[in-house]
């Protein structure tokens, strides 16, 4: 079974860093885009940031400067290095896999999102 798994979330005073990871297991992939998304409560998810396979990155006006995304296809996993924090960065952060897996010689279509890991700024 593919499971994204996201860690590094909690709870940092504002104008602090925290550092998201977010891995993927359970098969062999090969993956294309990935993508960090997060929602407040009562609000929309929304995209916060995307790098595609060739390293091209978007971000989110709200959080350009500030945030990185980085990933490491040998260990399956995307980061997002969060600096500057402020109290409207609070949310639910998701990761967001494309690309493909493969199991018993087969090949499946990767698009999935991890559970969420919970980032709170707040003094």
């Amino acid at each position: 079974q593919v499971q994204l798994v996201e860690s590094g979330g909690g709870l940092v005073q504002p104008v602090g860093s925290l550092r998201l990871s977010c891995v993927a297991s359970g098969s062999v992939f090969r993956l294309d885009s990935m993508a960090w998304s997060r929602q407040s409560p009562g609000a929309q998810r929304d995209l916060v940031t995307t790098m595609t396979s060739g390293g091209i990155t978007n971000y989110a006006d709200s959080v350009k400067g500030r945030f990185t995304i980085s990933r490491d296809d040998a260990k399956n996993t995307v980061y997002l290095q969060m600096n500057s924090l402020k109290p409207e960065d609070t949310a639910v952060y998701y990761c967001k896999f494309q690309g493909k897996y493969y199991r018993n010689g087969l090949e499946f279509i990767l698009n999935s999102w991890g559970q969420g890991t919970q980032v709170t700024v707040s003094s």
